[in-house]
């Protein structure tokens, strides 16, 4: 229907232009008058253009320029959104990818460390007298850590074994290898038991019997050994570079179950003092010190694992976590752990020097209950036994004239305190060295030299 109205209005232009002759008729004699209108017509037309033409040149580049700032300002926001979007989503998987290498490089240097010993079998006659299924063990593994179930014997089997020993699995660790020829560094309480054997599994499944090389009698650190060669190894970083928040990778033997289990974290705290234990039921404790926190997930079985760095580099050895807390790990910084492996390398046991006394740190409220001038330092103190004595007759110390309630406040310069305690500070000489003391002996501060002998085993 609109076609036909618009064809309609078609021919009523045609009829108003064909009357036009009609109208010019009746304007009579005005011929002058028509040239006059037909210039105003043509001025009008020219000067409408000209303006026309201007004005929209005007308001077009005004607006062109108007909606290309809207529009520049819209798509550069944008642009930017997804710039920012990139480099982050680029930055997250450049991190993923570094942790990746470093897990894929140092995995196969990761060693599990399965503890069995001979214990007592005991013979359970009760647990299953009428031979009914075990409902309590759907699986079928048993009880025990081993997983297998035992057969009860009658008293009267001439053939019964109750009383026997038997192998069984009593623990689990974690360790990595520092040398092609099979030397691994672990934790001293992993393998601490002498009557107990060590069995390391590498990453590829194999099982190798493990002899102890050395102990620390100080620090928590051992060194075993396997039977080989060319095997993956890992090396050292710097850990007194270490910064709080830099990224952490640990990897280990995780409940003595899950080897080379990957957990990923930050340095928390550096420098920690804290006093670890075996766990419930276990007297075993030690002092250690200038530790490495950590949040990255330290389970039980991790001990005597690496803590990376984001290079790759050892940079901790993995030795505590806390109890009762989430995330609070703790491992022995690399710089105390490379001291003791290049020892054993070149002597093949490690030496401890030592001085030769009982002490206590003095802090301030010591040094108020006894009216000492110091806050600092170590006063010289005999143990609760008869035998212990404040200083060992024969010792380095008693050499040099140190006796009971002298007070060693300096080592070569470096006061004796909470950041450097006598054992750290002590712990970073050898052997044969000989180190200048400064001591408050009898109300007087005197100055000595002491030579470091070996510590017995």
């Amino acid at each position: 229907m609109k076609d036909f109205k618009h064809m309609e209005n078609l021919d009523d232009n045609k009829k108003e232009y064909q009357d036009e002759p009609i109208a010019k008729k009746r304007i009579g004699g005005l011929t002058q008058g028509k040239y006059f209108l037909a210039g105003m017509i043509v001025l009008t037309i020219v000067v409408s253009s000209v303006f026309g033409s201007f004005f929209g040149f005007v308001a077009g580049v005004g607006s062109n320029s108007f909606f290309s700032k809207i529009s520049d300002k819209l798509f550069h926001v944008s642009s930017n959104n997804q710039s920012n979007v990139q480099v982050s989503r680029e930055k997250i998987v450049e991190e993923d990818s570094a942790v990746i290498d470093v897990v894929n490089n140092a995995s196969p240097a990761v060693v599990s460390i399965v503890i069995s010993k001979d214990v007592p079998k005991v013979q359970d006659f009760f647990s299953n007298p009428f031979d009914f299924p075990n409902f309590f063990d759907p699986f079928g593994g048993g009880s025990g850590s081993s997983g297998s179930t035992t057969t009860p014997q009658s008293q009267n089997d001439p053939g019964s074994n109750q009383g026997a020993a038997q192998k069984e699995t009593i623990g689990g660790g974690s360790g990595f290898l520092i040398t092609s020829d099979g030397m691994i560094v672990t934790n001293k309480h992993v393998v601490s038991d002498t009557s107990a054997d060590y069995t390391v599994i590498t990453s590829d499944d194999q099982e190798h019997p493990a002899k102890v090389l050395a102990i620390d009698p100080t620090n928590d650190i051992a060194i075993i050994k396997i039977d080989g060669n060319d095997y993956p190894t890992l090396s050292f970083g710097d850990s007194d570079s270490l910064k709080i928040g830099q990224t952490v990778i640990a990897i280990g033997n995780s409940l003595g179950e899950f080897s080379n289990t990957v957990s990923k974290g930050i340095i928390s705290g550096l420098k920690r003092n804290l006093t670890a234990g075996g766990g419930i039921g276990s007297s075993d404790t030690e002092n250690l010190s200038n530790i490495v926190q950590t949040d990255a997930a330290i389970n039980p079985g991790n001990s005597g694992g690496p803590l990376l760095d984001i290079n790759g580099q050892v940079i901790g050895v993995n030795v505590a976590m806390a109890q009762g807390a989430q995330n609070i790990g703790f491992a022995l910084p690399s710089k105390q752990i490379e001291k003791v492996v290049e020892e054993v390398k070149t002597t093949g046991k490690i030496s401890v020097p030592y001085i030769g006394i009982r002490y206590i740190p003095v802090d301030t409220a010591l040094q108020k209950q006894i009216s000492l001038p110091y806050s600092y330092g170590a006063l010289v103190v005999r143990g609760d036994a008869i035998t212990d004595f404040a200083v060992i007759p024969g010792s380095p110390a008693d050499k040099a004239g140190i006796v009971e309630n002298d007070v060693i406040l300096e080592i070569n310069g470096t006061k004796i305190d909470k950041e450097n305690s006598l054992s750290d500070l002590i712990s970073k000489y050898k052997k044969g060295d000989t180190i200048s003391l400064k001591i408050w002996h009898k109300g007087q501060e005197e100055s000595l030299n002491v030579t470091l002998e070996e510590r017995a085993q």
